[in-house]
């Protein structure tokens, strides 16, 4: 079921990415002056959400190599949807969706997911396409439809041959992406070169300060923001965190943890409507139904018309709906008929119109320059069988190999997330989401020390604003970004509780 399992991971991905004297050399450069963007008409493929009335897009051009700031440019694809209240408008809010994916539509999903009208009249909303991505200069690796068909997402692997076979395969990709046409590009598209982006939209736009609220892999792209410029930032808003590595080895494999942490939800949802789906009648027998499904995908994949349905693609699938609350009845539709022996319905389509091939090329490009991962085939074997133990539902997909595995060393250093800077940035997290568990968040608000806030909420799944269902949670951004009012200490909002 590859096209199945490659939609999926689009879609879930969509939904859903040095040390400090950097700042004062190629942090620096991008503070030098950029050229304006021409706005127009927005294209309508930027998102598969209504387009606001008034939103604008253009392109900017920025440096390839900030250390040569004058040399080559690549392309930025940038939005704007402004405030139509100039009396109330503060400035800029700076968005990214995480990914990495295209974020040019992003404000666009905002509006329909409900940002409040305040924040719409206080700032001008703007969105961007990360570099290497999108309607930016994107770059490819070839990607074969097998070499797509989990995305970056790796394959549950069931033994250590399947830990090598994979490996030879990532090998290869970062072989084809070394050797692309877009290789001159690939040593650049990082998150702090991206960071450095971003400063050059505030200069184009003639900002003295960004606002910012990033969600998953953007809440490491506004750390690394606010980390190089921090005399730039004015209110940072990170929701549903990286740790302060960003999307890095040990983050991936605390996925693994993640679906550990939400599984439970899905599983009462499931023995409460046993009548229904047949699944169980407490949340301990639709657990057991999980593992019995695995194994008899495994032996017996279910025909269907994109292909066999097996183990590695129904792992995937429990993965990706397990982002959302109102996806749970489809998850328990599709093992409803998986139990039965019968191929599932399709997933819904309109996730991503980006390339996936494209995306996913970037995506590698990114997490691979942003930190170093093991080169040991056999470490990722060993963590590969420890973690199967250990996190029996998901460990041995994100303990799996990547191609940054064999990705050259990095042109600079990761950026290192201190607690240096004003004390402007609001964390906010569910108790169990399953692609940045709680787990991260709390090593990202450690290394921001006294720079920031937290505010949890208990509820499962992947995004907290503005469409999670936590008032209380919401409450708290919607007050940072329009009265600047943070909250002293972290802390917890109950489910369903109203604005504190």
């Amino acid at each position: 079921m590859r096209r199945t399992a490659l939609t999926l991971t689009v879609a879930v991905a969509s939904l859903a990415t040095a040390l400090l004297p950097g700042v004062s050399q190629v942090g620096a450069a991008a503070s030098q002056p950029s050229g304006g963007i021409d706005w127009g008409k927005c294209p309508a493929d930027i998102s598969p959400f209504p387009i606001p009335a008034g939103m604008q897009c253009g392109t900017l051009k920025v440096p390839l190599d900030y250390s040569k700031p004058e040399g080559r440019t690549i392309d930025i694809a940038v939005s704007r949807l402004a405030s139509k209240k100039p009396e109330s408008r503060r400035g800029v809010l700076l968005t990214n969706p995480g990914g990495p994916s295209a974020g040019q539509g992003y404000p666009a999903f905002l509006v329909t997911a409900g940002l409040p009208q305040s924040v719409l009249d206080n700032y001008d909303v703007i969105g961007f396409d990360p570099r290497g991505i999108g309607k930016s200069t994107p770059v490819t690796c070839n990607l074969t439809s097998s070499q797509q068909s989990t995305g970056n997402i790796p394959p549950y692997a069931r033994n250590s041959a399947d830990v090598a076979k994979r490996a030879v395969e990532m090998k290869k990709v970062a072989g084809q992406c070394a050797a692309s046409e877009t290789s001159w590009m690939l040593p650049h598209v990082s998150t702090a070169n991206t960071a450095r982006d971003m400063d050059r939209i505030r200069s184009a736009l003639g900002e003295s300060k960004i606002s910012y609220a990033g969600a998953s892999w953007g809440t490491y792209l506004g750390a690394v923001y606010t980390t190089l410029f921090p005399q730039r930032s004015d209110r940072i808003v990170l929701d549903s965190n990286l740790g302060p590595g960003g999307w890095d080895y040990p983050s991936e494999r605390l996925w693994s943890r993640g679906v550990e942490d939400r599984f439970p939800d899905f599983a009462k949802f499931a023995a409460a409507n046993h009548r229904e789906y047949g699944l169980g009648r407490t949340p301990a027998q639709v657990t057991a139904k999980f593992h019995e499904l695995a194994a008899r995908l495994d032996k017996s994949p279910v025909p269907t018309p994109d292909g066999p349905f097996d183990a590695v693609t129904f792992r995937l699938l429990n993965f990706g709906l397990l982002y959302g609350s109102a996806q749970m009845p489809m998850l328990a539709g599709i093992w409803k008929a998986l139990d039965a022996g019968q191929a599932p319905p399709p997933l819904p389509g309109g996730g991503s119109a980006e390339d996936p091939e494209k995306l996913i090329s970037g995506r590698y490009a990114m997490i691979c320059n942003d930190s170093r991962w093991p080169t040991s085939v056999q470490t990722y074997q060993r963590n590969v069988a420890a973690d199967r133990i250990r996190y029996p539902l998901f460990g041995a997909a994100g303990a799996n190999i990547q191609p940054c595995a064999f990705w050259p060393e990095p042109t600079e250093p990761p950026v290192r997330i201190t607690d240096r800077g004003p004390s402007n940035v609001l964390l906010v997290q569910n108790l169990r989401d399953p692609a940045t568990p709680l787990a991260g968040a709390v090593k990202m608000l450690g290394a921001l020390g006294n720079r920031a806030t937290m505010v949890t909420a208990d509820q499962g799944g992947h995004g907290v604003y503005p469409a999670g269902r936590n008032q209380c949670a919401k409450y708290a951004v919607t007050t940072f970004l329009t009265t600047g009012e943070r909250p002293e200490r972290s802390y917890h909002c109950p489910a369903e509780a109203e604005p504190r």
